[in-house]
């Protein structure tokens, strides 16, 4: 699954211009409001025609405006899935599926039906009306819905956005389902760095109509300075973990991984299940000498790597935890006071409760 973008197009007075290349499970269009992430999105499914570049999904060539090449939307097999469910009020959810159906073709049978309403659990929705639904099962049908047309590639945007806080931790283990086992590529447009952490597999960072920067959803995360206004504070360490143990007498979990070992609070998966576990930047303390008679539970060993001025009273600290950075924003007076300084001993302290757990979620599986 590769998905291909290198586009470029003035809509007014708002120009944008990207180029990346993705794996292609789930590609997260990441920045601020204004940064023309769903111009991008609906460049790629064929909603906006750009003046110049190419869309590629999955070898499938989209756009070529060297070669004259436009495939219109309604002949590219995208599933778009918006913030919200757009449902047709006056059918069933299984008439709402169903008109999706009507968009594969010959590809889509009962099986198929039969399978995408398993791996979205709406079964028990079927007759029911769409104003009888909750925002997050509005949400599952409509990505049922577009599942349904058969499509070669799933776009989202924003598709939480309408959500409170309860919808959205409803909805999202079914979106990740949904990038691990559809084997469609996905396209997801966020402003929220809990979301791509959990979701995306790679992130494009977009600023004002340009690509800030791309990669890998770990090496992203790591760059505190891509991140702004109400996520300012929100980057930091992604680590790939292992859950190994259930504390279940204190309700917690603990991973392990190269870096050290981290209690988080309880996460209700089998032992073995990788994880990937995000600390802020701004969570992580660190000390010269290993803390005794502290709360803190977390203490992971390392050497400062590099130190980094942020502003007049922030320095950005990459420590080496066994070849696993992680990242500690501190004042710039504490940094003085321990003496850092590259090469240095010391030691991350994170507390359990600032370990999200909905900062943690299962890996996406390696493909065959």
């Amino acid at each position: 699954m590769t998905l291909t973008v290198d586009i470029r197009h003035r809509l007014g007075d708002f120009s944008i211009q990207a180029a990346f290349e993705s794996a292609g499970r789930l590609t997260a269009l990441f920045g601020p409001s204004g940064s023309g992430k769903t111009t991008l999105i609906n460049i790629i499914g064929g909603l906006i025609r750009p003046r110049e570049g190419r869309v590629v999904a999955n070898g499938r060539t989209l756009v070529d405006t060297a070669n004259r090449i436009y495939v219109p939307a309604y002949r590219r097999r995208v599933g778009y899935v918006f913030q919200d469910a757009r449902l047709f009020p006056h059918l069933s959810v299984r008439s709402n599926l169903n008109y999706g159906r009507r968009f594969a073709g010959r590809g889509v049978g009962t099986a198929d039906f039969n399978a995408v309403v398993a791996l979205l659990d709406i079964g028990h929705l079927l007759l029911r009306a769409p104003a009888s639904l909750s925002g997050g099962e509005k949400q599952r049908v409509a990505i049922g819905r577009a599942l349904l047309s058969n499509p070669h590639l799933m776009l989202m945007d924003e598709p939480l956005a309408s959500l409170d806080d309860a919808r959205k931790a409803e909805i999202l283990p079914y979106i990740e389902r949904l990038r691990d086992e559809a084997r469609v590529p996905i396209v997801y447009v966020s402003h929220s760095v809990a979301e791509v952490t959990r979701l995306a597999t790679d992130i494009a960072v977009l600023d004002r109509g340009r690509l800030a920067a791309f990669g890998p959803t770990a090496d992203i995360l790591a760059r505190l300075d891509l991140l702004s206004g109400g996520e300012a504070g929100e980057g930091g360490t992604v680590l790939e973990m292992q859950l190994r143990e259930q504390d279940r007498a204190f309700a917690m979990s603990v991973l392990r991984s190269a870096a050290g070992e981290i209690r988080t609070p309880q996460v209700d998966l089998p032992l073995g299940s990788r994880l990937r576990v995000r600390l802020r930047a701004r969570d992580v303390m660190i000390a010269t000498e290993r803390p005794q008679g502290i709360s803190a539970l977390n203490i992971l060993s390392g050497t400062v790597d590099t130190l980094a001025r942020v502003s007049e009273n922030a320095v950005d600290v990459r420590l080496d935890c066994n070849g696993q950075p992680v990242i500690a924003r501190i004042t710039r007076l504490s940094a003085e006071r321990l003496r850092l300084a590259a090469g240095q001993q010391v030691f991350a302290v994170v507390k359990t409760v600032s370990v999200e757990t909905a900062g943690a979620a299962p890996l996406p599986r390696e493909d065959a």
